[in-house]
């Protein structure tokens, strides 16, 4: 059992037929004209402590790439095109999701991102406060994702609605420039009435990650907030950098050191 498994609600997997009267395809007329949001990353990647991490203001924008959605033909290379926020209401009919049993919902939401090159899950929205409670004091962790024999190091930043993974030599090389291999998205429109947190992961960059992958940075990056051992060392890594060690975070993971 993943650890998504673990954290996430128990649905069923029964496929529905109107699976295509509530989720909305492609570049379809429901798409809407919203505003375009300029979102960055944060330079620095290890704060020294709290404090000087509370200094560091982020703008409250947020994620120079947004969500991502259908799109995929920004430039990164050349520098960034501020992306399309795509709203909920523009991938379901929400009216429609309203009437659907959490079950139901959950299995429509996850079957249709299956080998789109997104990745769709569910939540429980006390799972969700826990993770946006905890990522506000420490927005900032490392992730290997490993590559056949060896492994590649992520760069993870979270604020809630929001996770960005983008690879960290492409980080320390470029900075705010660097392009995101992979960002997720949290709706709540349905956290009160079905007790659930929607996520999407849209993959960028497909030559650098798998929907197998994507979805492994996801499931991880979550457990390292929601789980009280590992989440001490995202702590250490945003407010006690100099007694962070990497080496913990391989262990943690059972990945062998290079």
């Amino acid at each position: 059992m993943t650890m998504m498994q673990r954290l996430s609600t128990k649905f069923s997997r029964s496929m529905i037929p109107s699976v295509s009267n509530l989720l909305y395809h492609g570049s379809s007329s429901s798409s809407r004209n919203h505003s375009y949001r300029s979102f960055s990353l944060q330079t620095h990647v290890l704060p020294t402590n709290h404090q000087q991490q509370q200094k560091q203001a982020i703008p409250g924008d947020f994620l120079k790439w947004g969500m991502l959605g259908f799109c995929r033909n920004s430039r990164f290379a050349t520098g960034f095109t501020p992306l399309q926020p795509k709203p909920l209401d523009s991938i379901i009919d929400i009216k429609r999701a309203k009437n659907c049993s959490p079950e139901d919902l959950a299995s429509i939401w996850d079957d249709y991102h299956l080998g789109r090159g997104h990745i769709g899950a569910t939540m429980k929205a006390k799972l969700y406060h826990l993770m946006e409670q905890r990522a506000i004091p420490c927005r900032y962790f490392v992730i290997p994702l490993q590559k056949g024999s060896g492994y590649t190091t992520m760069f993870v930043q979270v604020q809630m609605p929001h996770i960005l993974f983008t690879g960290l030599e492409d980080y320390k090389a470029r900075g705010t420039q660097a392009a995101p291999y992979f960002t997720a998205t949290y709706f709540t429109e349905f956290e009160e009435s079905k007790d659930m947190v929607l996520i999407r992961g849209d993959i960028v960059f497909t030559s650098k990650l798998t929907d197998s992958e994507a979805q492994w940075l996801l499931e991880t990056a979550q457990s390292f907030y929601l789980n009280d051992v590992r989440y001490k060392l995202v702590e250490r890594f945003n407010r006690e950098t100099h007694e962070f060690e990497f080496k913990d975070v391989l262990q943690a993971l059972e990945i062998p050191m290079a």
